[in-house]
């Protein structure tokens, strides 16, 4: 299966056509969250997105809720907004988390979980999924300008639990571009550019 993959287009609307003049020659689209900035700006970018034809997976991130999504979604049948829920697409499960964790430090906008929080929402990811979270994992493409490791424990362990064939995220700006890996796990942070990947 081919994928293209994307995080934080932030309602940059250039890079969403982007995305969208790609996404016709591969299997499924994955969008690991952050469309809009501060909650606003849903009403512009995910009319552009919503071209796409392709089956896609979205996350929220902190940017946007889980709702605010859905919602503007509503009108997009190859969309599937997932949060601590999944879906198959062509026999692979996707299993989705959105928001930042743990909770940052942008106040009340954020949409924002704790660990625990986090922790709860992925308990049903299956085994083997593509794993897509908003937010890295704690020590794996998180690390910020300051050089800090401030991904999800949650996530981590999440991953050790299911050892899943991909992880897509984002949300770290200063780690966008960077893969590592968890055991047998890939980890991209994609960033809004896309990335495109072949599961094994």
């Amino acid at each position: 299966m081919r994928l293209l993959l994307f995080s934080d287009l932030h309602t940059d609307l250039d890079a969403a056509a982007a995305i969208v003049a790609r996404a016709a020659d591969v299997d499924a689209v994955v969008g690991a969250g952050d469309f809009a900035v501060k909650r606003r700006g849903l009403e512009g970018i995910i009319p552009v997105l919503a071209t796409i034809e392709t089956p896609t997976v979205l996350v929220p991130g902190n940017g946007e809720s889980f709702e605010e999504l859905r919602e503007a979604c509503a009108d997009w049948p190859a969309a599937h907004v997932l949060h601590g829920t999944g879906v198959e697409i062509k026999g692979i499960s996707f299993f989705g988390l959105g928001g930042g964790v743990p909770v940052t430090p942008f106040g009340t906008w954020s949409y924002d979980f704790t660990e625990e929080e986090a922790s709860s929402l992925l308990a049903g990811c299956p085994p083997q999924a593509v794993l897509v979270t908003h937010s890295p994992p704690l020590g794996h493409a998180d690390v910020d300008r300051a050089g800090r490791h401030i991904g999800s424990r949650a996530v981590l362990e999440a991953i050790e639990r299911t050892h899943p064939r991909l992880v897509v995220c984002g949300h770290i700006h200063d780690s966008w571009g960077v893969r590592s890996r968890s055991g047998d796990t890939p980890i991209l942070n994609v960033g809004p550019s896309g990335v495109e990947w072949r599961l094994g």
